[in-house]
């Protein structure tokens, strides 16, 4: 029989635990009763070793009940049957055994004493008349020694099913767990992946729109000024374009993904540099000299930053200005987007809509990607007008 149908046979067998000792009570009967109860001479070993034999078939489904069942045929027999020992009086040993492994704690101790309280009895009733007191004490000795070694095989047995279930509950834990993080990641991936679209598509299109309300007003008087936007906004559709395709090609699953460099703080230059050909008044302020940190670190600088410059081209108002300003401290980078504009009371009606807990979108964000690394960001109106945006970003994140 190969290892397959033994696994299947094994299987089996632990599924249908009744069936099984159905079988065993069968084959207890034919080789205790039928055979040696044959070779015994005596009408009782039948009658006795069928009654015997049918209370093992439930010694695992009701060990307590089958073992009462045994108790009182073993007492029936000190009492009527008029032979010594049967050779089914084996399933006494058992029910001791199937107690100490499959039965409470406190019912394994019982059949125990009951067992050995047996044993004295039996000695005592059958081999009384012709043992001296010191053999009859060996017999009654022998006979407990036995019981002993029976409830002892019982209890190694109870310990290993423990250990087994121990285990198999573990596993079952472990597979939660695992399953729990999976959902875990996955929500987070997800999450991450409508930041980056929200980012990189609010931009552009706030790019686009900006640019294209400039060229419509700007070609009634000047043609080539039209012409200049409407490049400008094909430029910024293509990098948009080629700014998604880069993020959805980590979602294929065919083996042809496609990876590329994630911004950084130096690419804010030219992030502030595509916003001012858009028509907003932006400077870019660098204090101190960059100090090198990590790409997610960097990465959150650049997202916050270009985040507050779309909000400022879609909340500010025309003949705004802004400010972005980069501060490089001994421990942290400041990052901080200004603007004298109106969009104070936009950007907070925004953070507050009707979806204020979205991840990933507007200022909560931003908030997000700066605690993510251990920083923190803040974001108000300004004393005089305009709209303020800071943030500080360790330049290593605490662990």
């Amino acid at each position: 029989m190969d290892s397959p149908q033994l696994e299947r046979l094994s299987a089996w067998l632990r599924d249908h635990p009744l069936a099984v000792d159905a079988g065993l009570a069968v084959l207890f009967f034919l080789v205790f009763s039928v055979v040696m109860g044959a070779g015994s001479g005596s009408g009782d070993a039948a009658v006795f070793g069928l009654l015997l034999s049918v209370p093992l078939v439930w010694r695992r489904r009701a060990p307590v009940a089958a073992a009462s069942a045994v108790v009182l045929l073993g007492l029936l027999q000190l009492v009527l049957a008029s032979a010594p020992l049967l050779p089914a009086d084996v399933a006494a040993l058992v029910m001791v055994y199937s107690l100490a492994a499959y039965a409470p704690r406190w019912a394994s101790r019982a059949g125990l004493a009951v067992g050995l309280v047996a044993a004295g009895l039996a000695a005592l009733r059958y081999y009384s008349s012709y043992y001296e007191p010191a053999s009859l004490v060996f017999m009654a000795g022998t006979i407990g020694v036995t019981v002993v070694a029976a409830w002892a095989l019982g209890d190694l047995r109870r310990a290993r099913l423990q250990q087994v279930a121990g285990l198999e509950e573990r596993a079952r834990l472990l597979e939660l767990e695992r399953d729990q993080e999976m959902r875990l990641a996955a929500t987070a991936e997800r999450a991450r992946i409508a930041r980056e679209m929200h980012d990189v598509v609010a931009h552009s299109l706030s790019v686009v729109i900006a640019q294209a309300d400039g060229g419509r007003y700007a070609g009634q008087a000047d043609p080539a000024a039209a012409t200049s936007a409407l490049e400008q906004i094909s430029a910024t559709g293509r990098q948009a374009l080629t700014d998604m395709r880069s993020l959805l090609g980590v979602l294929r699953e065919d083996g042809g993904r496609e990876f590329a460099p994630q911004p950084d703080v130096a690419a804010i230059d030219r992030l502030v540099a595509d916003v001012q050909a858009s028509g907003l008044d932006v400077d870019l302020i660098v204090e101190g000299a960059p100090v090198t940190m990590p790409a997610g670190p960097q990465l959150a600088a650049y997202r916050i930053v270009q985040e507050s410059l779309t909000n400022v081209l879609k909340h500010a108002g025309p003949a705004s200005r802004a400010w972005v300003r980069l501060q490089w401290r001994p421990d942290a980078l400041e990052v901080a987007v200004l603007d004298d504009g109106r969009g104070a009371a936009a950007a907070v009606a925004e953070e507050d809509g009707p979806v204020p807990s979205a991840p990933g979108h507007g200022l909560l964000g931003m908030r997000e990607r700066a605690e993510l690394h251990g920083g923190r960001l803040t974001a108000a109106p300004r004393h005089g007008g305009g709209f303020g945006v800071q943030a500080v970003l360790p330049y290593r994140s605490p662990r």
